[in-house]
């Protein structure tokens, strides 16, 4: 079933059905009331590109979201959900683009194609071509994340760095004195993505501010880096009685890690981080952390892009969230161990 079809047992021309579906031009009562119950005896629903062709609107959003590693993590599964259940809300459908640089095929694609109305990009990094490719063609977007000059963008951020010094803050009221840091894998690091930066940069501020003695570590986004990171901590200072991280895919090693080290959580080990709330509460005991807001923040990111679209004139707005830390179980009062001597900062 087609347009034609329907012009033709309505009795009208086909450009007519066409104004009909589409609103570009107006159409007589009569004559729409005549194409809808057409419609609605054939059970007819146009086609998706026809849409898009007829009022130049796709009704779906680009998700510019590349796995950080091979896979993705739970947190970053958690940020694609969330984003589909907003865009869904505003009766928008999802193109996931797996794309890292502005290069990639499938970033091109989406853009040269006209596939999405807008782009929510995703795994931010303090220099990123997509945000300024985008910008450069004026195409409605948000970032989940922060450039290192956001003042010109679209964007829903976590202020990593305000949370990891928090982090600090907490331990060093517990007595805390000789702390690591785990952050993400190295060469996400090295890629400058933003989260991981910012974090570092919290970490070290707070820890010379109240005079900490420190190790900072990079770890892959798996369970297995996550135990080989706290043998490597505990090799480093085995004074070492808390640890801050960022890398929520390594938190069950990092458990399994102080485990098999003997080391009891929180009677002697401390452990707390920048985690998605659901997964703080599935290990033993449940992490103390700053909970990433994941649902609110792929909310507030479609509802910014939504808005963007119906005025594409406005002035650029953002949400930066600082989300308080949720107090559980994996925190406690220092344990004193034999001081080794003064330590080394890192």
């Amino acid at each position: 079933m087609n347009i034609g079809e329907i012009a033709k047992r309505a009795g009208v021309s086909r450009s007519t059905v066409s104004y009909a579906l589409s609103g570009k031009r107006s159409v007589s009562e009569e004559t729409r009331r005549k194409i809808q119950r057409v419609i609605d005896e054939l059970g007819y629903r146009p086609n998706a590109s026809a849409r898009a062709l007829a009022n130049g609107r796709t009704s779906t959003l680009g998700l510019v979201f590349p796995p950080a590693g091979n896979h993705y993590t739970g947190m970053q599964l958690d940020f694609i959900g969330s984003v589909v259940e907003a865009a869904a809300a505003h009766d928008y459908d999802v193109l996931l683009s797996p794309s890292g640089a502005d290069s990639d095929r499938s970033f091109q694609r989406l853009l040269a194609e006209r596939r999405v109305d807008g782009a929510i990009l995703m795994e931010i990094r303090l220099q990123d071509d997509r945000v300024d490719h985008l910008a450069a063609l004026d195409f409605p977007s948000v970032a989940i994340g922060r450039t290192a000059h956001p003042e010109r963008g679209w964007w829903v951020g976590l202020d990593h760095t305000a949370l990891a010094a928090a982090c600090v803050h907490h331990l060093a009221d517990l007595g805390h004195r000789r702390i690591a840091f785990v952050n993400r894998p190295e060469h996400l690091l090295r890629a400058g993505y933003e989260s991981a930066h910012r974090g570092l940069d919290g970490f070290t501020k707070a820890a010379a501010e109240r005079g900490l003695t420190v190790r900072t570590y990079c770890c892959g986004d798996d369970a297995a880096s996550g135990q080989a990171c706290v043998e490597r901590i505990l090799h480093d200072d085995p004074a070492t009685t808390a640890l801050v991280t960022l890398n929520e895919a390594a938190l069950g090693g990092l458990y399994r890690g102080l485990a098999v080290a003997g080391r009891h959580v929180p009677r002697d080990f401390s452990v707390t981080g920048v985690v998605a709330g659901r997964w703080a509460e599935t290990v033993t005991p449940q992490l103390t952390a700053a909970d990433v807001p994941a649902a609110q923040m792929g909310r507030l990111a479609v509802d910014l892009l939504v808005e963007q679209l119906g005025a594409p004139d406005s002035a650029p707005r953002h949400h930066l969230l600082t989300p308080p830390i949720s107090l559980r179980a994996s925190t406690g009062p220092a344990h004193v161990f034999p001081d080794p001597g003064s330590g080394s900062n890192a």
